[in-house]
């Protein structure tokens, strides 16, 4: 099984088409947002369609916080409209027709359980849209309509929110004006997410957990900074694969406009984006920005230098290239270089290296 080591949800599907299988097992966690990253054409949104019950599915299972949606073994199999999730499209099909109110008041109609204002209340404030209660749908921004969708899909008190790319049709400006908000809906909801993108950016961003796919079959599937970390992932991410850090806003240089984010095994100075001293941050390092010495370097303009030790050095997609995983006190980065690098500093695992980090952004 390409598990994650969680029980809270279960999902095990199998589809078999012409030009194209799916054959998916996992176990997931029970809150936070799981990305499903991969290609066009992996079965992303065929596996999320698969856990709605819109694909049909013979022998699978899925079970969601205990409650089983579909088990053939059990001759069980809730229709679509009994499965208490949410679904989020790439474009947000608002009813045309009605205020963005009706819009929410439809959502609600759809819970199982019996209606509470407080539900829809709350789905209106954490997305932040009382304001455009009485607007109609078609005067709305791409980044506002998808935030009523989602407040639509939490209307109906599901147990498990789906989002299919929910992003894609956005311009980038819409794109950074509704990520904060689905950070939101992150920390601070207790159900489930399965959030269907092709951008390793909303990835590292959002994501807990992280499930590759990659041709119908899970690739990795694990902690997101554990998955994005890994060598083999650079044949997925190309020249996105990197390192995802765990910091904190630990110091600020106010001459130089500058503040330290400091992780376990180390620092990097950063551009001071006004981040108060002891907030918790996501700092992204991408293997193409990281270089390797020997020996500590002097005189230098590169300012984050970390020494590290090889873990491991494995071959890049492309034969002139090497992806070195280093050990950085109890954190890891990748650096991609060239194989005749590799072999003029003869570099093997255990060697004591220093990691030139030329550049590195914060993502949340």
């Amino acid at each position: 099984m390409n598990g994650c080591n969680a029980s809270a949800t279960r999902i095990r599907v199998q589809l078999t088409r012409p030009s194209f299988s799916l054959d998916v097992d996992l176990d997931l966690p029970g809150t936070g947002i799981t990305a499903v990253f991969g290609a066009s054409g992996s079965g992303k949104t065929t596996l999320l369609r698969c856990v709605a019950g819109l694909e049909r599915t013979p022998g699978a299972l899925v079970s969601i916080a205990g409650e089983t949606w579909q088990d053939d073994a059990a001759n069980i199999d809730l229709p679509t409209w009994q499965r208490p999730l949410g679904y989020v499209f790439q474009e947000a099909s608002l009813f045309e027709h009605l205020s963005v109110r009706k819009n929410l008041q439809f959502g609600q109609k759809r819970a199982r359980a019996p209606a509470q204002a407080a539900t829809l209340e709350a789905a209106i404030d954490l997305l932040g849209i009382a304001h455009l209660l009485d607007r109609n749908t078609g005067e709305l921004s791409g980044g506002e309509r998808q935030r009523v969708a989602i407040a639509r899909a939490l209307a109906t008190q599901p147990r498990l929110l789906l989002l299919d790319e929910p992003l894609a049709s956005l311009d980038q400006a819409r794109r950074q004006d509704i990520l904060p908000w689905l950070e939101r809906l992150r920390d601070e909801l207790k159900i489930p997410m399965l959030y269907v993108t092709h951008s390793s950016d909303e990835v590292a961003r959002l994501a807990d957990t992280l499930v590759v796919l990659d041709a119908g079959k899970v690739t990795a599937c694990g902690p997101v900074s554990q998955v994005l970390a890994a060598t083999d992932a650079s044949r997925v991410l190309g020249d996105d694969a990197g390192a995802l850090l765990d910091a904190t806003v630990a110091e600020r240089d106010t001459r130089w406009q500058l503040a330290r984010m400091a992780f376990d095994g180390g620092s990097l100075w950063l551009r001071d984006t006004g981040l108060p001293l002891g907030r918790r941050v996501r700092v992204r390092v991408l293997a193409r920005d990281v270089s390797i010495a020997t020996q500590a370097p002097q005189q230098t303009s590169i300012q984050n230098l970390l020494p590290c030790a090889v873990q491991a050095i494995t071959e890049d997609p492309h034969p002139s290239q090497a992806l070195v995983r280093m050990e950085c006190g109890a954190s890891v980065l990748l650096a991609r270089i060239t194989a005749r690098a590799v072999d003029a500093l003869q570099l093997a695992p255990g060697m004591a290296v220093w990691a030139q980090v030329k550049a590195a952004a914060l993502v949340e």
